[in-house]
């Protein structure tokens, strides 16, 4: 699974839309999404952690684990 999986999951989990994270954390469209194949900033992946309710390590082994 890639980070951008572990994020929509947790997203859905917490019925937030990936634009919806973006708009609320002033995130520029479609940076989410470009996760699939890149490693995000860290300080974007925190915030998005944070507005989640969880941190960066568990969206890491999110995505570690099912691979």
């Amino acid at each position: 699974m890639s980070l951008y999986t572990a994020v929509k999951k947790v997203a859905d989990q917490n019925h937030k839309s990936i634009y919806q994270i973006e708009h609320d954390l002033q995130l520029s469209n479609g940076m989410i999404s470009k996760w699939n194949k890149s490693m995000p900033r860290a300080d974007a992946l925190q915030d998005v952690a944070d507005y989640l309710g969880v941190t960066t390590q568990y969206l890491f082994s999110l995505a570690r684990k099912e691979k």
